[in-house]
């Protein structure tokens, strides 16, 4: 039977505005209702980031709080991953939220260079970063804006600093790291089955006019895929995109069209090596 794919909702981000597109959600509640939405739309982990009111990205620990209880409520089963990023916090507030035990957290891996800055991602701060998942059972998303990310990722794997079998996700189409090249997607998919197997599980991602061609790529190859606002905020290169849904129903007809049927929250648990929700 062919795998079910894993649509990961990428809600908020760290950067777009309600003056990029009005349906960026930015309150927690804003957040709860948009990934509702995403939820019964076929997405089956939402990635986290939290906003102040004035828009700008916080790592307060306590929205996180509120964001997943509320997605525990009305989104059963649901994935939630919260983002460590660079952009909401620096050093250790980067995984003051850890602690809530969400089911994943991003995890880079190593530092590479954005628009305008670098990601700054130093060895100490990975290393305690996954400690931090290891101690609360939480399940590492290897963000790859590299090929040299993932093999970071393999390193920290057999040093026993990640537990199981890393999810890695490619990140291509951001300005001055990895473009959006077919020749190194490939060559991304052989690594990650050489460094942990076929069946190992990946996922990548698009940013801008990307999105699509990333979800394209990764779900014929059979991989998973990301979609959201926080990546692209358009549903084509005319028109804003009208809500997280609108992009996750657009990603379950490409997996439609690849004969791939959409992974439930279980089933995307199960091939996740997740725990399961309690009854």
């Amino acid at each position: 039977m062919t795998q079910p794919c894993i649509i990961c909702v990428a809600i908020t981000g760290s950067l777009p505005r309600k003056a990029n597109n009005p349906a960026v959600p930015i309150t927690v509640s804003e957040q709860v209702e948009s990934t509702h939405e995403a939820f019964e739309a076929g997405a089956s982990i939402m990635h986290a980031h939290v906003r102040n009111d004035d828009e700008t990205p916080s790592s307060d620990p306590e929205k996180f709080a509120r964001l997943k209880e509320g997605v525990e409520k009305h989104c059963p089963g649901m994935i939630i991953q919260f983002s460590t990023g660079g952009r909401s916090g620096a050093g250790q507030a980067r995984g003051g939220m850890l602690p809530l035990r969400p089911d994943m957290a991003s995890l880079s891996v190593g530092s590479n260079n954005f628009p305008t800055r670098v990601y700054e991602n130093p060895p100490d701060l990975v290393d305690w970063l996954a400690s931090e998942m290891v101690e609360y059972d939480i399940k590492p998303e290897i963000e790859a804006f590299d090929l040299s990310h993932i093999f970071q990722a393999a390193k920290l794997r057999a040093e026993g600093k990640i537990a199981a079998t890393p999810y890695v996700q490619f990140v291509m189409g951001v300005q001055n790291a990895m473009p959006v090249d077919g020749a190194v997607f490939d060559f991304y998919v052989q690594t990650v089955k050489r460094l942990f197997g076929d069946d190992a599980p990946w996922c990548a991602a698009g940013i801008g006019r990307h999105q699509v061609t990333l979800n394209e790529w990764a779900i014929a190859a059979g991989g998973h895929a990301r979609t959201g606002l926080e990546d692209n905020v358009r549903i084509d290169k005319d028109r804003l995109a009208p809500s997280n849904a609108a992009l996750v129903r657009r990603t379950a007809e490409i997996c439609a069209a690849n004969d791939r049927p959409v992974a439930t929250p279980a089933e995307a648990r199960g091939l996740l090596g997740l725990r399961a929700v309690p009854a």
